[in-house]
């Protein structure tokens, strides 16, 4: 089919949703990503010659290169429509120069949505490619690949084959290893509460010891707390002070970047790689029936709350029409820009709120309708009236002894009725009433209830809490997030227990290593500062080379003192306690990429290796011969097998529990469930109660 215009995008998907916008007259073809990159054998960077990185095409692309040139002679004129920031700008220099394109020409395109209306007045007004963003880009680029490619061999000599170091990537490590070390060196502390359960007349409400003679008073130990006990000598308690209030409680702003996989992971359970995976295929394009495809939500990579002024009409309209007049808020409150946000793109919002999720689910996957769901009610709820509650303090003494009440009760839901936050425990406040209580009356206690705590190390991070830390103290940006957090895991850095990040020992040596050798690279500050200077390229304040010339010369002279001074490492081989079953030499446990695992003492000669298993005690309910055991899938998630596999293929991803059904006779499992664990039946519908 005849064509007058090329217009070349990164993916099939957006390349799909674009083309039906455009019409006949417009062929839209995908680059599938970069064309161009450094090469992956070598560092490529001259730092002899002014660091100029040495570009060449990406291995398998000849072909598709080949085809894109072949349709860019055919064509009046190529748009470069790739993605709205650095990545996207960089991707349409690289097309330029491999196409034989005019840098200074009118043919970089950008739009923050793909809907029809965002689409066509982009391609109203293109413009020259951003210099300052491509040298931006590459400025990161080059850093990145002299860090990596100059520490990394370091590690793999002194180390361990494999390693790897980044400049993000290392500082996140730290951040863990440090956590942990906070965890370990923690040495807790007694305290304790008074709990009171008051009643007054027949209504019975709660309240905690607060102090003495009005003023906070900290419990130690059990003599402090009898001691108090002791003072109260009674059961009455004359309420002195009730304070009532209201509170506003305002929405929080529409996604960024980082909040959204913040919120992926706390709501519904999304690891950060995944949240930007489902939310890339909501704004490229899904197709809802006969409409075809659109895209559902704007450009997902930003660190910036600004909506447009469309957005707020169309959204205040939508609030009103479904919700009332008392629910609109035409005064939504704006976020203050953050010093390190770039404010490139609006937030993350729905394309139009009046694509409710509802509507448009059976077009969705499961998975795509969580996170637009999620996208679309923060969004709306963003701009409605915050919610108001009823807050209600009370004092109640006796003998110098003050317990204290306090209260609240929801008045106005406003903007709850669509979102409620929650908080990184993933638990939303509840409401808590009081009894209708007047100062001057009487409260009797029902019992008092003295507790022994002790204080609680720092919790380890979750993805979402690392990522916050992270975006606090200006380190990456929302882009390099979640392959940050892929790359220390791949690498065997950091693992997974009970969705918080543990340091492996591999992760604390290569830490300790680089801390030790490279403090600059692991500072989250200097790194923040890094991040600034970066930026200032991107608004053309600073010479991309100029930044990579303040780094690389202290750096290259850290470098030869750690070449020099750094001690190899030998990671020693723990005796595993049996001999191998090939050629009877002791078996010991080795240190891999994955874990720790068990090989011959006698490699390279004999090659046999076994993964380490937990056998949980149970015998298997198949084959009653064999035992079950502990395994991991590829994804790093727990299932049960037997242990003679494969000559018995039992396999259950809950725990048997070594007992069979009264119903049915079938084998018990454990399951994890919501408020804890319960006892299922393989084949039946038997249940027990939850085990605490």
């Amino acid at each position: 089919m005849a064509y007058k215009y090329l217009v070349i995008v990164e993916s099939p998907a957006k390349a799909k949703t674009i083309e039906k916008y455009l019409g006949k007259n417009y062929k839209v073809v995908a680059s599938l990503g970069h064309i161009r990159d450094l090469p992956k054998s070598r560092m490529a960077i001259d730092t002899e010659n002014n660091y100029e990185p040495e570009y060449i095409s990406i291995r398998g692309k000849g072909p598709l290169i080949k085809e894109l040139k072949k349709f860019a002679k055919k064509a009046d004129k190529v748009y470069l429509a790739a993605d709205p920031d650095r990545e996207g700008e960089a991707i349409a220099w690289h097309l330029c120069h491999l196409l034989g394109l005019d840098i200074e020409d009118k043919n970089r395109v950008v739009f923050n949505e793909i809907t029809k209306d965002a689409v066509k007045g982009a391609f109203k007004e293109p413009r020259s490619i951003n210099m300052d963003l491509v040298d931006s880009q590459q400025a990161r680029r080059v850093l990145d690949r002299l860090v990596g490619y100059t520490i990394s061999p370091i590690l793999w000599k002194k180390i361990k084959k494999g390693l790897s170091a980044g400049r993000v990537q290392s500082v996140a490590l730290k951040l863990i290893c440090d956590r942990e070390e906070e965890i370990n060196q923690f040495e807790p502390e007694e305290y304790w509460t008074i709990d009171g359960n008051f009643k007054k007349g027949t209504k019975k409400f709660k309240a905690a010891f607060y102090g003495v003679n009005g003023k906070k008073t900290k419990l130690s130990d059990s003599k402090d707390a009898q001691k108090i006990i002791k003072q109260m000598d009674g059961d009455e308690f004359e309420i002195t002070k009730v304070v009532k209030k209201e509170r506003k409680r305002n929405p929080s702003l529409p996604f960024t970047t980082s909040s959204m996989q913040q919120d992926a992971a706390r709501k519904i359970n999304f690891k950060t790689r995944k949240t930007m995976m489902i939310a890339q295929q909501l704004y490229e394009g899904i197709s809802l029936g006969r409409g075809g495809a659109v895209g559902l939500i704007t450009y997902m990579r930003t660190d910036s709350t600004r909506i447009s002024d469309t957005a707020k009409n169309e959204v205040y309209e939508f609030i009103q029409k479904t919700y009332g007049d008392e629910y609109t808020n035409s005064k939504a409150r704006v976020g203050k820009k953050a010093e390190s946000s770039q404010d490139a793109h609006e937030a993350i919002r729905p394309s139009s709120v009046m694509r409710t999720p509802e509507e448009i689910q059976k077009y969705l996957s499961k998975d795509q309708y969580k996170l637009y769901n999620l996208i679309w009610s923060r969004f709306v709820a963003s701009q409605m009236k915050p919610a108001v509650f009823d807050t209600m303090t009370v004092d109640l003494e006796r003998n110098d002894v003050l317990f204290r009440a306090n209260g609240q009760k929801m008045k106005f839901p406003g903007y709850q009725k669509v979102y409620i936050e929650s908080t990184d425990s993933g638990k939303a406040e509840k409401d808590n009433v009081l009894p209708p209580l007047e100062e001057g009356e009487i409260a009797t206690t029902v019992d008092i209830e003295p507790k022994q705590h002790f204080t609680q190390p720092p919790a380890r991070f979750s993805e979402a809490t690392l990522i916050k830390t992270l975006e606090e103290n200006g380190v990456g940006r929302p882009s390099t997030y979640a392959p940050t957090l892929d790359t220390i895991q791949r690498r065997y850095y950091v693992k997974l227990a009970a969705k918080r990040f543990e340091p492996t020992e591999l992760g604390t040596i290569v830490n300790g290593m680089i801390a030790e050798f490279f403090p600059q690279i692991v500072d989250v500050h200097f790194t923040a500062e890094m991040e600034k200077n970066l930026d200032q390229v991107e608004i053309g304040e600073e010479e991309w080379k100029n930044v990579i010339d303040q780094f690389y010369k202290p750096f290259k002279k850290t470098v030869e003192v750690a070449e020099e001074q750094m001690e190899k490492i030998q990671i020693k081989d723990e005796p595993a306690g049996f001999d191998c079953e090939v050629c009877g030499h002791p078996m010991v446990i080795k240190m891999g990429r994955y874990g720790k695992f068990y090989a011959c003492s006698n490699f390279p000669e004999c090659r046999n290796t076994k993964a380490i298993v937990k056998d949980i005690g149970v015998t298997c309910p198949t084959c009653n011969k064999g035992n079950v055991i502990e395994r991991k899938s590829k994804k790093n998630r727990i299932f049960y097998g037997c242990d003679r596999y494969p000559d018995c293929e039992f396999i259950s991803w809950n725990k048997p529990v070594g007992r069979n059904c009264p119903k049915c006779e079938h084998h018990l499992e454990e399951k994890k469930v919501a408020k804890g664990k319960q006892v299922i039946c393989s084949n039946c519908d038997y249940k027990e109660e939850l085990q605490k």
